[in-house]
């Protein structure tokens, strides 16, 4: 025996169906041009070095960095040579960016290519050998976790008289964070040492 149900529907057909969002995300570029030449030149061996330290601060509810430092902990440390084009770079950004907004500015692949990169210990501390004079601008993503308290409510009990007393459990959260922690540097001349803290 055949049975049949009329106005059945399969379970994604309706009169309506809501579109999905898009990506409103949006990237932009410097227009100017890069020299790889330039770029390269910058980065070829010299004899000077730098060393530094990166970390950061947790921010307090007012959004200042303070309290103590977080040392970065085997993290990627980029170095780039500040070149006219990495100046459009960084000129557009400050212009441009708004993370909020989904708004970011970023290197051209060509561009991000020349670069130096170096691994923190897990006091902080990283180092560029074999530098050569020039100025040249440090990146890295510092990852941390926030750890606090508070007092959930748990309920309350009334006495005989009218009077409530509540009661509180003491909980602990955790959020996590992650630091861009920049900074530019220059050396000066071949030899020298420089020290910086990226924070």
């Amino acid at each position: 025996m055949l049975l049949t149900v009329a106005g059945t529907a399969s379970p994604a057909s309706a009169q309506y169906k809501e579109p999905e969002k898009k990506d409103k995300k949006e990237i932009f570029y410097p227009e100017a041009a890069f020299d790889s030449l330039q770029a390269r030149a910058m980065l070829a061996r010299g004899t000077a070095t730098i060393k530094g330290v990166a970390f950061t601060k947790a921010k307090n509810n007012m959004g200042i960095k303070a309290g103590n430092r977080i040392y970065a902990n085997q993290i990627k440390v980029v170095l780039l040579p500040v070149t006219p084009y990495f100046n459009a770079w960084y000129s557009l950004r400050k212009e441009k960016e708004n993370f909020r907004k989904r708004r970011y500015v970023n290197l051209a692949d060509k561009a991000y290519r020349y670069r130096l990169e170096a691994v923190t210990n897990s006091s902080g501390e990283f180092t560029f050998p074999e530098m050569k004079p020039g100025t040249y601008f440090l990146q890295g993503f510092l990852p941390y976790t926030k750890n606090g308290y508070y007092h959930e409510y748990t309920g309350a009990a009334y006495n005989g008289y009218g009077g409530r007393t509540n009661y509180y459990e003491l909980k602990q959260y955790a959020v996590d964070h992650e630091d861009r922690i920049e900074e530019f540097v220059e050396v000066k001349e071949n030899g020298e040492t420089v020290k910086v803290r990226l924070h």
